[in-house]
């Protein structure tokens, strides 16, 4: 048994990456604003991080600063898991429409791709599959601290969970 505490990270800006044009995955190097520092900080001194042995983040900026913050105050190791990055909207990396689109039907769908849907993103199903892997190369922890995205967190709570910057969630994992 493993505890996993999920970490949603800080509050991101995008304002950098929009004014060099970057597109598709550019997104990805949005870091946290001056209040996403804040809050990876606050989270930093959660008491529920006592006895971690490592922390796991999604190599994606705005995640990786969040864990780093956090990893600094408490002395825990950190590592970099890919397969912890963020949701895609577009499993082509085409990036040919509108991926708010994607994400409203990913919605609507309840991350099932449905006969006719015009968007090419990653199934709920395959998220939760990668997350899970991702985590569980690391069973000979028996409680370790996951830094990603909201939507790779509700993988392992609900579907519709809603957690905002640096919210927190506790699940038990059986490998």
């Amino acid at each position: 048994l493993m505890e996993v505490i999920l970490v949603r990270h800080g509050e991101p800006r995008y304002d950098e990456v929009t004014e060099r044009g970057y597109l598709g995955l550019g997104g990805d190097y949005g870091r946290l604003t001056e209040r996403g520092e804040a809050q990876a900080l606050e989270r930093a001194s959660d008491p529920r991080f006592k006895g971690a042995t490592l922390i796991l983040s999604s190599p994606y900026t705005r995640a990786l600063q969040t864990a780093a913050t956090i990893s600094r105050i408490t002395n825990i190791p950190l590592t970099v898991e890919h397969d912890l990055h963020e949701w895609i909207n577009d499993t082509k990396f085409i990036f040919n429409y509108d991926v708010h689109q994607s994400w409203l039907a990913f919605k609507k769908n309840r991350g099932v791709i449905v006969k006719g849907c015009r968007y090419r993103y990653e199934t709920y199903d395959n998220l939760k599959a990668r997350v899970t892997h991702a985590i569980s190369k690391h069973k000979n922890h028996d409680k370790v601290i996951v830094v990603c995205h909201g939507v790779v967190i509700t993988t392992l709570t609900h579907f519709d969970d809603e957690i905002e910057h640096c919210g927190v969630r506790v699940v038990n994992l059986t490998f």
